[in-house]
């Protein structure tokens, strides 16, 4: 909005040149006396950190003089430099940052013209527009700039000092300046400064407490709180007396301590400054209680063989360190067989506690897991003692916790007694000749007790090391027969057998063991779990076995029995069961007769007659062709990544294949290309279609026959690709040869079962007698197959009866790929679900 009056222009200024104005007196004032506030700073930052104590008395008067010397002249400097800015000098600035400086117009007379009245509206109108660019104006800014009246920056040297002296200097210290005054001495003599600090020890997280600020007089800190004081003046003006350090208050105190005292707080007292404008408290000590540590429940054994203890401590500030020590508990000790000899002088074992890593430590529970499986203490009766150590050093310590040490537990009865007879080693090495003589008896007639062969022969070696050093064993000497002892009873025990059938037995002795002698929960289903494997692996090995060959029986001694793998579930699970409720008497029962159930299935070899003979012996041997072909497949693959990783020429076959019978031993083929391997297996493909086989003329023949013609034109495409270095080609045409294989296996299996089932019903009742039909369940092997059909994938019987049958078999191939995909699985039993998953 325009402004029309030059009055009303003026009156919208006020502020603004107030400002302004008020702007000019901050600039002219600092412009005038800034020598003066910096000297002020720059003296009471000396005075705040206590320079004027640190010097002679002649020093700080020169000091203070010099001071008032620099104060007085700045001062007069300053007030000779400083002119008031009036009201005039405000609107001279202020109309300076306006456009053609409007509020002087404003002032302004008209010269000439005043008659003429264009002339009048003319200046009328020059004066409106001054007036509306004058009620614009603006407050302008002061000039506080010093830098060119101070080259230095003496200003934020003093400024920076003064801070600083705030920071970490005392405010205290600036009243010793009025020692200075006059009648200041007597003053000083009369009350000296002091200054004190009690500060608690830093394991406890508790503050530095300044006392001069603290104004109760009993105060209450931990024991060995360390106490500091300062006193200043002259020197005996001031004096500390103490009763909490448990120094005699009678020494004689040194010089230097007159001025400045330093001492620990270990018991309840008081401290005095005797003096004028002296303190006293009274100073209650807290004790630093030690720590307490006790165990919690009882010892636990792990299945494989370590233990775990429970312990729970507490301390007032918390707990640094924590030990137990596990001594041989001797009186307890059964002093029978290799123990009546007095032990040999054994250190106790010392195993550092667990603490937390992140939290409070001052109360906590935690559990001890150790393995001293090997340690001599091992099963032995064993007292642990827990202690527990704290920031201050104090040591507490629980009773003595009497205990069986526990260690690993060996099932098996060679494991056992090859395990007490190092136990008897290490309690003391006239023992010798005992475990000798026990170990000359183990390995006399080893059949059918030691079924481990690497087993037998190492026990002979440490025999025969025994039977010579007997009589001059050395501690380094038994020390290593015993450990070569606890790595064969390892063997005995988990041992590393072949046969699935031993594993199996083995898994059931240790299971029985355990059953006998009371074992751990964890235990029971440890070994529970390597029954099962056992298990699988065995009735696996059946099922390949049946494929294999497929003129064989598989058949169990106690008529009419059909067992699945289900039904085995179930009485491992009943097995489990009856352990747990602690039914220890009808464990044993379902035991042994799970026990006799696996000893009386057997495979038999049956006898083929005629052409059935044949077309069983073409089966096995499609079958080993397919197996072949599958370890050809296998070394082309891994030829392929170690092609790409290392730059080895393809086609060329770099290592040991897996192999089968038709093909050639590792050292003769590992120098073949996978190209002629390839040839071979062609070649026997085409020898086996050529010879008789099964389901001459019917329809499932031909068409494996068809299957068979196929794989041979896969075999020749992979064979040239594998000459030509195609290896990724190779393998997708040996993968169909595979699948091609399959194929026509099935078929000629069908095939040659419907032969056998028409050969059968010919036969009669001779048959039936022979084969023993009188029960038909009794000729079915485990997998449900009738005799003869071995070949084939599955039976023709009803085993799932209703309306579910598809469900069911979708919910096995759904199980069988779950299980496929655990890596936590044997990688034979993953091996042979995916070939489950191929079939299917």
């Amino acid at each position: 909005m325009a402004v029309h009056d030059p009055q009303e222009a003026l009156k919208r200024i006020v502020l603004p040149l107030r400002l302004t104005q008020a702007g000019l007196w901050a600039e002219r004032l600092t412009r005038a006396f800034w020598p003066l506030w910096v000297i002020m700073l720059a003296t009471l930052a000396a005075l705040v950190f206590g320079l004027q104590d640190l010097v002679s008395l002649d020093v700080v008067w020169a000091a203070g003089g010099s001071v008032l010397v620099g104060m007085l002249a700045a001062l007069v400097q300053g007030l000779r430099a400083f002119r008031a800015p009036s009201r005039a000098e405000a609107l001279v600035r202020l109309d300076s940052r306006l456009p053609g400086r409007p509020i002087a117009a404003l002032g302004d007379v008209q010269a000439i013209g005043g008659d003429d009245p264009a002339s009048l509206a003319v200046w009328r109108a020059h004066l409106v527009r001054m007036a509306d660019r004058a009620a614009q104006a603006k407050t302008v800014q002061p000039d506080l700039r010093l830098s060119s009246r101070d080259p230095f920056a003496l200003r934020y040297v003093a400024l920076t000092a003064f801070v600083l002296a705030l920071m970490f200097g005392s405010l205290w210290r600036v009243t010793s300046v009025a020692a200075l005054a006059p009648g200041g001495a007597a003053g000083l003599a009369a009350g000296p400064t002091w200054e004190g600090w009690a500060q608690p020890p830093a394991y406890t997280g508790k503050p530095t407490i300044y006392l001069n600020d603290v104004t109760a007089e009993a105060l209450e800190l931990p024991v060995g709180s360390r106490l500091q004081f300062r006193l200043y003046g002259e020197v005996g003006a001031l004096t500390l007396t103490e009763t909490v350090s448990g120094v005699d208050p009678d020494a004689p105190v040194a010089a230097a301590q007159s001025v400045a005292r330093d001492f620990v707080l270990t018991q309840s007292g008081s401290v005095a400054i005797e003096g004028a404008g002296g303190r006293a408290w009274a100073f209650s000590a807290t004790p630093d209680s030690a720590p307490t540590i006790v165990p919690e429940g009882e010892i636990g054994r792990e299945a494989d063989g370590r233990f775990r203890q429970a312990f729970a401590t507490k301390d007032d500030y918390g707990v640094v360190a924590g030990q137990v020590t596990i001594a041989l508990d001797l009186p307890a000790v059964d002093r029978r067989f290799g123990l009546t000899a007095e032990p040999e002088a054994r250190e106790a074992v010392t195993l550092d506690l667990p603490l937390p890593v992140t939290g409070n430590r001052a109360e906590f529970s935690e559990t001890l897991i150790d393995d001293l499986s090997q340690h001599p203490f091992a099963n032995l009766p064993v007292t642990m003692t827990f202690a527990a150590t704290d920031a201050a050093g104090q040591v507490g310590t629980a009773a003595p916790l009497p205990v069986v040490l526990p260690g690993k537990r060996f099932f098996d009865p060679l494991a056992a007694a090859l395990i007490e007879m190092r136990r008897d080693l290490l309690w003391n090495r006239s023992n010798a000749v005992q475990a000798a003589q026990v170990l000359k008896a183990v390995t006399h007639k080893p059949d059918e007790f030691i079924r481990n062969k690497r087993a037998y022969l190492r026990l002979r070696v440490v025999m025969r090391q025994l039977d010579a050093e007997k009589a001059s064993l050395t501690p380094e000497r038994r020390d290593e027969i015993a450990e070569e002892l606890w790595q064969i009873a390892l063997m005995v025990e988990e041992g590393d057998l072949a046969s699935a059938m031993e594993r199996l037995q083995r898994a059931q002795d240790r299971l029985d063991e355990a059953i006998k002698n009371g074992a751990s929960p964890e235990e029971i289903d440890k070994l529970m779990q390597e029954l099962r494997q056992a298990l699988n692996d065995y009735m696996r090995q059946l099922a390949e076995e049946a494929q294999r060959n497929p003129d064989s029986q598989l058949s169990e001694n106690m008529p009419g029995m059909e067992m699945s793998a289900d039904q085995l579930q179930q009485m491992l699970d009943e097995l489990k069961k009856l352990m747990e409720e602690g039914r220890t008497a009808e464990a044993q029962e379902l035991m042994e007769m799970l026990r006799q159930l696996m000893e009386n299935m057997q495979v038999t070899q049956g006898q083929g007659q005629g052409g059935q003979g044949q077309g069983n012996q073409a089966m096995r041997d499609l079958g080993q062709t397919l197996r072949d072909q599958q370890g050809l497949s296998d070394d082309a693959f891994r030829d392929l990544q170690e092609g790409q990783q290392g730059g080895q020429q393809p086609g060329q076959q770099q290592g040991e294949g897996q192999q089968g019978e038709g093909q050639d031993q590792p050292g003769q083929g590992a120098g073949r290309g996978l190209a002629e391997r390839q040839r071979e297996l062609r070649d026997r493909l085409g020898q086996l279609g050529r010879s008789p086989l099964p389901g001459e003329g019917s329809e499932q023949g031909e068409a494996g026959r068809q299957e068979l013609d196929r794989a041979g034109r896969a075999m020749r495409d992979a064979e040239d690709a594998l000459r030509n270095g195609d290896l990724p080609g190779a393998l997708d045409r040996q993968a169909e040869a595979m699948e091609a294989l399959r194929e026509g296996m099935r078929n000629l299996g069908e095939a040659l079962a419907e032969e056998q089932r028409d050969q059968q019903q010919q036969n009669g009742n001779q048959q039936g007698e022979a084969f023993g039909r009188a029960d038909p369940n009794s000729q079915r092997d485990p997998l449900g197959r009738e005799p003869g059909e071995s070949a084939r994938i599955g039976s023709d019987r009803n085993m799932l009866q209703g309306e579910d049958v598809y469900r069911r078999a979708q919910d096995l191939l759904d199980e069988i790929r779950r299980r496929t995909g655990d890596q936590l699985r044997p990688e034979a039993e993953r091996d042979y679900l995916k070939r489950l998953l191929d079939m299917f």
